[in-house]
């Protein structure tokens, strides 16, 4: 029989992020992060490659970033609006960790498995912290993909993606649940 954690259950059936502009300070600190990103570096990893690694982000580093992404924005000619609101994520947050999937050569693990992996960070990162009382948003937007921006933003290499950004602070409201996913149109059972 299996042993079962009800307050672990109880949590991820009930997990709710919490969108990033309702985050604010104060944020954890070096020793709270640290513990996090040891449960979310816990994550699936075929071959114990660890493909993946994290840029923790403080609020300068976001401040830079913002300007980083106007001058993007700009150069790729995009809308106002959509510059403004990816601006808005980095200048408005006090602290985010870039989770960074960093494929390693492998004849094992295929890439796709490592960035799925890098994926399992993400969420795990995000429960973590959630578990953990604080608030907590994944998000990702054009710059995250913008190969200039992040090689000139975060140093990422030629072979590196971001998984995504971890926002993370102090809630300021709880946000009202949202519809959930239709088990029944989702789930195939095969039995033979």
């Amino acid at each position: 029989m299996p042993s079962p954690n009800p307050e672990a259950f109880a949590f991820l059936l009930s997990r709710r992020s919490r969108p990033a502009k309702t985050l604010t300070a104060p944020v954890p600190d070096r020793a709270v992060l640290e513990t996090l990103l040891t449960a979310a570096a816990r994550s699936p990893d075929h071959g114990k490659l660890e493909p993946w690694r994290f840029i923790v982000l403080t609020k300068p580093a976001l401040v830079r970033l913002a300007g980083l992404v106007a001058q993007r924005g700009a150069a790729l000619q995009l809308d106002a609006d959509k510059i403004t609101k990816a601006q808005d994520q980095y200048a408005s947050a006090d602290l985010a960790v870039a989770v960074v999937s960093s494929p390693k050569p492998s004849d094992k693990v295929p890439e796709i498995e490592q960035v799925y992996s890098a994926g399992a960070v993400c969420l795990a990162l995000l429960n973590a912290a959630l578990a953990a009382g604080w608030g907590a948003n994944w998000l990702s937007g054009w710059a995250s993909h913008d190969r200039d921006f992040i090689r000139d933003g975060l140093g990422l290499a030629d072979h590196e993606s971001i998984a995504g950004f971890i926002h993370l602070g102090t809630e300021t409201s709880a946000p009202p649940d949202r519809p959930r996913p239709d088990l029944a149109a989702i789930t195939t059972w095969v039995n033979t």
